[in-house]
């Protein structure tokens, strides 16, 4: 067999490197398209998101990770026909699953949007939009799975970057040019597309769902991009399986058996997944519904908190929990940017980790399990602590209204436990305890619902209260999510040793950042503050690291063209050696 696979390190550097592409994309598609739609449009493409994202996780989530799972344990077993027949097998049940989530979007959406928010259903035309897309990634998900499974993560890379190029392209486009269109036939008319606009911003807030239909467009043509990009990928590279493999593998397992264990393997992934994108589904209901019940009896409390960051005709046409829910949808952004991270590690961790819990090697195991732990906090602390520390000035950097920079203080904490969480779970389930994400996941969100129910019902609390829903959350998921894992394992995590020096040189770097932002502020306010407290985080924790040595050779030595560095880092006594 031809060697596809890039180890652990080098798949999680591959998909690091994906997804920083595919992040720095999404912020020149987001940063415009805010600017374009404004909070209340991102509302719409925010509550369009949220009822895509449980729909798909429910059809797709856990085969990619059933497929990758059985895929690598076959591999290990060299039994290369059942891995073939996996992929086979995979094919019509991903048909049948994407066309019904495909159906339950197009059909149940409008129920729910007159549930949260009976005022303004506007985000309808995006949510139609959307839906295919459920189709085509259910489709593509069996691709990422396989190669996954293979160890190759260059499929999944590619392919992202593919579908984020057409998102940035396509969606910036057809939403700049919905409102270019509108506000000509205002100008012209005095109508929106046949319908009477009395003013120049009434006229803009009937044009804001179809250009957030419009940006949508770009994500669904863009899953459609992905998909080619997989078969090609596919039908070019191949599997790196070779005939002779094929002859020597013992007889395949029937596929009515591959079907049975893949369905076992994957239901429980998919609940877990599921629950996760609940967590914003109930976001979504919560928030807007409950701070449209403040509307209606606290107005002057919420208005005297956020009047004069809104604009006048979203209070007037009723529209502040759509306006609202739009900052927390950029807030959302900006706290995803952290898990988005460490599900590279995730994914390149199961396969790893399954190698070595199928091995029977203990030493082997541990190993996996703290270098993944050990690299995942270098990563998550940092970003986290930055985006809560920092939250005013990034805000303020990305043109983001100032409501986001308060809600991210609370989401930037959560992003630290958010992003952890992801290769933890992946871990669970390289070692067999499938179920246990799921119901952690479900007692999590019980949690969830009811902070965020009777918080964001509170006048003086409201939006922020989903915030702090999504930091306790995801702190109780990590928390017990870990203690399963040395139970399972029966390893004893040394968790000081792991997340002791990273958490001290985040808070070093923070503060750092926070006196930087305060003196910057006073000689050159507005985007330059940013810039200079965040270059002063970024030198400070890269000083940190190096000075307490939280790097080490193997880290370095597992990611190509690296040798030099290695040397001089070696030199000057910056980089660990010993065992944690």
């Amino acid at each position: 067999m031809k060697k596809r696979g890039q180890g652990f390190l080098g798949g999680a550097l591959i998909l690091l490197i994906a997804v920083g592409l595919v992040k720095v994309i999404g912020a020149f598609f987001k940063i415009p398209l805010n600017a374009i739609i404004g909070d209340v449009g991102m509302g719409y493409f925010g509550t369009a998101y949220t009822i895509y994202h449980p729909i798909f996780s429910l059809a797709t989530a856990g085969f990619p990770v059933a497929i990758a799972r059985m895929v690598s344990e076959n591999l290990e077993r060299k039994r290369y026909r059942d891995v073939r027949r996996l992929h086979a097998v995979s094919i019509p049940i991903f048909l049948l699953l994407g066309t019904l989530a495909c159906a339950l979007m197009l059909l149940g959406s409008a129920p729910f949007l007159a549930f949260i928010n009976r005022a303004d259903q506007n985000a309808l035309p995006a949510v139609y939009v959307l839906a295919p897309a459920v189709f085509f990634g259910s489709l593509s998900a069996i691709y990422r799975g396989y190669y996954e499974g293979l160890g190759d993560m260059r499929p999944t890379a590619f392919s992202e970057v593919a579908e984020a190029l057409c998102k940035l392209i396509l969606g910036l486009l057809t939403a700049w040019a919905v409102m270019d269109r509108a506000m000509e036939e205002f100008a012209s008319s005095g109508t929106v597309f046949g319908q009477a606009a009395s003013s120049m911003d009434y006229a803009r807030s009937a044009a804001l769902p179809w250009a957030a239909a419009g940006a949508i467009l770009g994500v669904t043509v863009g899953s459609v991009i992905s998909l080619v990009t997989l078969w090609v990928y596919h039908r070019v590279q191949g599997d790196g399986i070779a005939q002779e493999q094929l002859r020597s593998s013992p007889a395949p397992a029937r596929r009515r058996i591959l079907v049975r264990s893949l369905i076992r393997t994957a239901v429980p992934v998919a609940l877990g997944a599921l629950a996760v994108n609940l967590s914003s589904l109930v976001d979504t209901a919560f928030l807007q519904n409950r701070i449209s019940t403040v509307m209606i009896e606290h107005a002057d409390v919420l208005l005297g908190m956020y009047g004069d960051f809104l604009r006048p005709e979203d209070i007037a046409q009723g529209r502040v929990p759509t306006a609202l829910f739009g900052c927390y949808t950029n807030a959302l952004t900006l706290f995803m940017l952290v898990p988005a991270l460490t599900q590279a590690f995730g994914v390149s961790a199961l396969p790893s980790v399954t190698a070595a819990w199928t091995s029977g090697s203990r030493l082997k195991l541990e190993s996996s399990i703290e270098n993944v732990l050990r690299i995942v906090a270098l990563i998550t602390m940092p970003a986290g602590i930055a985006l809560s520390v920092l939250s005013g000035p990034i805000a303020s950097l990305l043109g983001y209204n100032p409501i986001t920079g308060k809600i991210l203080v609370l989401l930037g904490l959560g992003s630290i436990f958010a992003a952890a969480n992801i290769p933890i779970n992946s871990m669970l389930q390289a070692v067999g305890r499938l179920d246990l994400p799921v119901k952690l996941l479900c007692v999590g969100l019980v949690i969830k619902i009811g902070l965020n129910y009777v918080l964001t019902g509170i006048p003086e609390i409201n939006v922020m209260g989903a915030g702090f829903g999504t930091l306790v959350c995801y702190f109780f998921l990590t928390f017990f999510g870990l203690a399963a894992l040395g139970k399972e394992t029966h390893m004893e995590l040394r968790l000081f040793r792991l997340f002791g020096k990273p958490f001290l040189a985040s808070v070093a770097a923070a503060a750092a950042g926070w006196q930087v932002s305060h003196l910057v502020q006073r000689i050159l306010p507005g985007r330059w503050e940013a810039l200079f407290s965040m270059a002063a985080f970024v030198l400070v924790y890269g000083f940190c690291v190096l000075f307490l040595r939280i790097l080490r050779k193997s880290d370095l030595q597992a990611l190509p063209g690296t040798e030099k560095i290695t040397k001089i880092l070696e030199k000057h006594h910056w980089i660990g050696y010993n065992k944690l």
